[in-house]
């Protein structure tokens, strides 16, 4: 399954060591958890929705790199949560730690959830179709793989890119989850 994150040009793709700070799926000191979107939209989104980017404005400065990872066909467990405890602010981190550390426990290594940072249909393919056209919507996850990861192989998709300006409205952001 090919995976996408996107970063900042001066860091590497996936974390190497537990240095990294807390996530939704993971609390400080317990990573490196690196996380993925299953399509280019979620991981945009999760960049817009953390840095609490809204205005079209802001989206002219942004220069990140986008890297497609193969991150194998294992299969993931679905986090079965509320859904506004998954798509919830900093305030849901421990109910969703705390069900990543019970899969942890149980021997998993990854697991999967609906994307927090997208709305619902969110995810959106273009077709081509006697010109350019929006593909059916549907809903966007996010895989987060635990610990070290060596063997995982990414690919510069894009290099200082930023997300499309259509992208904004499906954004699932804080302040809407307030």
């Amino acid at each position: 399954m090919i995976a996408f994150r996107q970063v900042g040009a001066r860091y590497p793709f996936l974390w190497e060591d537990a240095s990294q700070p807390e996530g939704r799926w993971h609390a400080a000191g317990e990573g490196p958890a690196h996380y993925f979107a299953d399509t280019p939209d979620g991981a945009w989104a999760e960049f817009l929705r953390h840095e609490e980017i809204i205005d079209a404005e802001d989206l002219t400065t942004i220069r990140r790199q986008i890297w497609a990872v193969e991150i194998g066909d294992t299969e993931a467990p679905r986090v079965l949560l509320p859904y506004g405890t998954l798509t919830g602010g900093l305030d849901t981190y421990p109910a969703c730690q705390d069900a990543a550390r019970r899969l942890r426990r149980r021997g998993m290594t990854r697991l999967a959830a609906s994307s927090a940072a997208l709305v619902a249909g969110g995810a959106r393919a273009m077709r081509v179709d006697k010109g350019v056209r929006a593909g059916e919507p549907r809903d966007g996850a996010t895989i987060v793989i635990f610990g070290p990861a060596p063997a995982l192989s990414g690919w510069i998709a894009a290099d200082a890119a930023r997300p499309s300006i259509d992208l904004l409205p499906r954004v699932h952001h804080y302040r809407s989850s307030r």
